[in-house]
């Protein structure tokens, strides 16, 4: 009944269950069965010996919610006795059914290549001497992600060198360095991507980038892992002795699942590649994570993250790293001369009305300190 089209954890999922019969019938039950869960599924196969051969199955469950309500009639549908029955008449008829989804954390709904996670509720229909007659209908859960919390706001960078070798010669080295501005997007949005790419070899290289996603599926201590290409685009070509510099480059983020980072046995992740194919040799490349959200970047995080993007980018942005120790401030004496602290001392007429309107001791305090150089920076 919800005009929302997804759900998430502690929500309420209301619907109908709608019945036409076209003549009287005899009902001994009409329920529903909502339920949630997780499942991973695969299978090996095995030598056990020269002729001998074995599959083994790897299953995983893990259950979020478990929901059954009894629309009309009893909970046995065991029997075929005709006591307890209901009769419907010809015409449509709804039933109305609710229930809330748990407040713990749910895993947002997935189909992968070995293992999914899904939300569904059935409505099973029970009449004396005939097999149920049941329907099921999916819906979708998400668990939000919120990309505006610090840890999802702060830059992704890296850096990489590659020195080409072929039999006794050495070529120089092919250097990449790459930022994002952010490690938390949400799908429809573009990456920006500043990078440095410096080809000191004797080859020619093409820089890339490209967004992949990880499916991982965990049963009986073992995993699966299968990784998909996202998105991708490609720089132009760089001869050697060449420098290309990424200002911004973009790479939209297609409609995508959200990240699954809290469910026990199946885990989607995702990571932008920023790399330098190599003709003939193994590609340089960067991996910088991302988290993809449900809930996007608000208004005051944009600016924040595009002034300290664009302050950043005004730097030199490859220098991450910050001095080991700050340096001092001058000290006193530097800044305010004897001659100019013992003239500060002197009465001054202006504060006369200042001086009777504060209580003594008050007053004392502040004269006291006020002219006195501040500790030393080694003691703060």
């Amino acid at each position: 009944d919800s005009n929302v089209p997804v759900y998430s954890s502690g929500d309420t999922v209301s619907g109908r269950v709608s019945l036409e019969v076209t003549g009287e019938i005899r009902v001994k039950s009409l329920k529903i069965h909502a339920r949630g869960h997780a499942k991973v599924r695969w299978t090996e196969s095995r030598n056990a010996g020269s002729n001998t051969a074995y599959t083994q199955n790897y299953t995983e469950e893990v259950e979020y919610f478990h929901h059954k309500d009894i629309l009309i009639g009893h909970e046995r549908d065991d029997d075929n006795s005709e006591e307890g029955l209901h009769t419907i008449h010809s015409g449509r008829h709804e039933y109305a059914f609710s229930f809330e989804l748990p407040q713990t954390p749910l895993a947002t709904s997935f189909e992968g290549r070995h293992g999914s996670v899904r939300y569904w509720v059935k409505a099973e229909l029970h009449r004396p001497w005939l097999l149920p007659v049941k329907l099921k209908k999916e819906f979708t859960v998400f668990e939000h992600i919120d990309i505006n919390t610090p840890s999802l706001l702060s830059p992704q960078a890296g850096t990489k060198e590659k020195t080409l070798c072929c039999w006794f010669c050495t070529s120089g080295p092919i250097s990449l360095s790459a930022k994002i501005e952010r490690k938390g997007y949400t799908p429809g949005e573009s990456i920006q991507i500043f990078a440095e790419i410096e080809n000191c070899s004797s080859r020619v290289v093409v820089p890339k980038a490209a967004i992949y996603q990880t499916q991982a599926f965990y049963a009986k201590g073992k995993m699966k892992e299968v990784k998909q290409l996202v998105a991708s685009l490609r720089g132009d070509s760089l001869s050697s002795g060449k420098t290309e510099t990424w200002n911004g480059k973009q790479l939209k983020i297609p409609p995508v699942s959200p990240s699954i980072l809290d469910c026990s046995i199946i885990r989607v992740e995702y990571s932008l590649m920023v790399y330098v194919d190599i003709p003939g040799a193994m590609d340089l490349f960067l991996n910088l994570p991302l988290v993809i959200g449900t809930i996007p970047l608000h208004p005051f995080g944009s600016r924040t993250s595009s002034v300290s993007s664009q302050c950043s980018m005004n730097m030199n942005w490859l220098g991450l790293a910050l001095p080991e120790r700050p340096e001092a401030p001058p000290s006193y004496a530097e800044v305010v001369t004897e001659e100019q602290r013992q003239s500060s001392l002197a009465p001054l007429g202006a504060c006369d009305d200042f001086e009777r309107a504060l209580p003594g001791p008050l007053f004392a305090y502040i004269q006291e300190f006020r002219f006195l150089p501040p500790p030393l920076y080694s003691e703060v």
